[in-house]
């Protein structure tokens, strides 16, 4: 009886195979003979490893604005093996700098990487992994945002927004709101070529009466033609110009193709949340709603359309709530609107959600240092603070005298180690899933909170971050059989750091940036954790860091998350939710000290740095 051979294994069982293989497996089984070589490295196969990324909610590093199928066989393969690379190397050590990530010929670097003395990794020399780039000239840059590898639109201190090739180096179009005018949210639609945004100026008047004027602004890149080599650049329209009422918090693009935007205003006059909302954007009418939702000063809000309905994502201390308002039920409060001058929108009446979902977080049992404040000296016991910060931030706070910390003693109801009683929320960014993927693949969101506490005599401020995952609508489960808590679970960087911030007479800000999955700051170096130290901020050194949140993966027909972390807890109860921040290397012509804006886009595996010289670098790490 003969032995069968490879040769005879049908190709639908190899290709079944492979469906159970990471790359690893698959690289390591392509090098057994030809047959399975040949059998293996074909589109199927790859095209599932490309699935799995995007079910951990990995992007893949698109060129330009390709989708998944737009990729050739030979693209395809190239695009899983570097985001393949990306993941496993930003999750298990330090992100290293990409050889020839900017070198359009592939060569070799003269002398590889040479680093410097430095063992931290800073100074490296190659050029090939990073690159500089100008920012508009004579120009305050306010804030950036990478569109795709080539593209960066700046918002700038003068009202406009400017899109820069920087392939080119030079800025190709631009929209020029007018002075005091500033950039509220944006939305890429990549597979549409197209990103929205806008630009808003305050008119008159203050708190529940102050009128604002927004203009939503497009900018579509064209597709260029491949028998042309005519450059083609994208251009600004306008879409809407619309007025609010009182102080607006949050604009969102909701829906594009059915022009669906909405925005958060607070009411001061009943201490709740309204809601804007243009149901058809080329239509002369809006809904504006007070939806009684309850505003605090912890309150963090973002807003989401999910199966009909405008969802107000919402989360305090210790648990995330939803609130569902449907598409039908708003079109019923519907007023109509006009161009004059003297318009002004009002809310028409108190709209209730329709259903809510609330769920609480999962906090992690860390070591009992985690539970004390950083600060060795006392602070006296539950004082209702007023906490100057950077630019003259006022942050009250109830400070707890460190001898009153309680530490868990219940491992399957463990304590928020931050209390918002401790840790105020700074700086709290929510990020949807903006890069290409498949229909079949839901996505997920993300928040990121930059905790801080300032000590009420040296203001020093000390920062932790928590983030954690979430879906909506919320699971109303609290089983962790089928992996649905998991995106309840707080992940932290619990040891106390001190981001640098910008200060300057018209703003002040935190260099921090968060995307799906990582995160990046620059960061003070005290010499011995010396909270007394007296040397002026601008003096101290300064280093770049990362850390990388744990991955997730979406299965089964509910799409259940699970946490990509640790081995499901200890036999104790607990479970690992704290990250390993690295310390990213920079070229040694990067001088931190004049940096003034920070960006990441996590599908390049890039982060970019802008600085007051008018320059950009943008580095590449895998």
């Amino acid at each position: 009886m003969s032995v069968p051979s490879l040769q005879n294994i049908p190709y639908d069982l190899l290709l079944s195979i492979a469906q159970h293989l990471d790359l690893a497996d698959i690289n390591a089984l392509q090098l057994t003979c030809k047959h399975l070589r040949h059998a293996i490295r074909t589109r199927p196969v790859y095209r599932e490893l490309a699935i799995g990324l995007l079910r951990r909610c990995r992007a893949l590093p698109l060129y330009g604005f390709n989708h998944i199928s737009d990729l050739s066989t030979d693209q395809l393969f190239d695009v899983v093996n570097h985001a393949t690379r990306l993941e496993r190397g930003w999750l298990t050590r330090t992100p290293r700098p990409a050889l020839n990530a900017f070198d359009p010929n592939g060569e070799e670097a003269v002398d590889g990487i040479a680093k410097s003395s430095d063992a931290s990794g800073w100074g490296i020399k190659s050029t090939y992994w990073y690159k500089v780039a100008r920012t508009p000239p004579d120009e305050e840059v306010d804030w950036l945002c990478p569109i795709t590898a080539r593209y960066t639109i700046y918002a700038t201190k003068s009202g406009k927004a400017i899109c820069w090739d920087v392939h080119r180096d030079i800025g190709i179009t631009e929209w020029n709101h007018g002075e005091q005018s500033v950039l509220r949210m944006r939305r890429i639609e990549l597979e549409r070529r197209i990103v929205y945004f806008t630009m808003a100026k305050a008119l008159r008047g203050r708190d529940d009466e102050k009128v604002t004027q927004f203009e939503l602004i497009q900018i579509h890149f064209p597709e260029q033609t491949s028998d042309s080599d005519e450059q083609l650049d994208p251009s600004f329209s306008m879409l809407r110009s619309f007025k609010t009422l009182g102080v607006v918090m949050n604009m969102f693009t909701l829906d594009p193709e059915a022009r669906l935007l909405a925005g958060f205003v607070r009411i001061n006059r009943f201490n709740s949340i309204g809601l804007y909302v243009l149901l058809d954007w080329n239509k002369e009418e809006y809904v504006f709603v007070d939806t009684a939702i309850q505003w605090t000063d912890t309150l963090n809000l973002t807003c989401i359309l999910c199966d009909g309905s405008i969802v107000i994502h919402s989360e305090e201390e210790s648990f995330a709530c939803q609130y569902f308002f449907p598409l039908s039920v708003l079109s019923q409060h519907v007023t109509v609107s006009n161009p004059s001058p003297s318009f002004v929108p009002r809310i028409t009446t108190r709209l209730e959600p329709t259903r809510s979902i609330s769920r609480g977080f999962i906090f992690p049992v860390l070591p009992p240092d985690s539970y004390v404040p950083p600060f060795r000296q006392p602070i006296v016991h539950n004082t209702l603070q007023v906490i100057p910060g950077p630019g003259n931030q006022i942050h009250p706070i109830i400070v707890p005298q460190v001898e009153d910390v309680t530490l868990p003693t219940d491992v399957n109801n463990p304590p928020n180690p931050w209390s918002y009683q401790l840790w105020y929320p700074e700086r709290v960014r929510f990020v949807r899933q903006w890069w290409p993927t498949l229909p079949s693949i839901p996505r997920l969101s993300c928040s990121v909170m930059l905790l801080a506490q300032h000590h009420p005599h040296t203001l020093v401020m000390k920062y932790v971050l928590a983030q954690h995952y979430f879906t909506v609508p919320l699971s109303t489960s609290n089983s962790e059989t089928n992996g649905s808590g998991a995106t309840m679970r707080m992940w932290y960087v619990s040891v106390p750091f001190e981001v640098v911030w910008v200060i300057c007479a018209s703003d002040h800000y935190p260099l921090f940036t968060a995307d799906f999955g990582h995160a990046v700051w620059l960061e003070h170096v005290r010499a011995a954790d010396n909270e007394e130290e007296e040397e002026p901020y601008e003096r101290r050194q300064k280093r770049l860091r990362f850390v990388s949140f744990p991955g997730v993966r979406l299965e089964g027909e509910g799409h259940a998350v699970r946490s990509g972390i640790g081995g499901g807890g200890g036999p104790d109860g607990t479970f690992e939710m704290e990250g390993t921040v690295r310390t990213l290397a920079i070229p040694e012509e990067l001088d931190l000290h004049e940096v003034n804006k920070i960006s990441l886009d996590q599908s390049q595996g890039v982060v970019i740095l802008s600085v007051r010289q008018g320059k950009m670098f943008i580095l590449s790490y895998e």
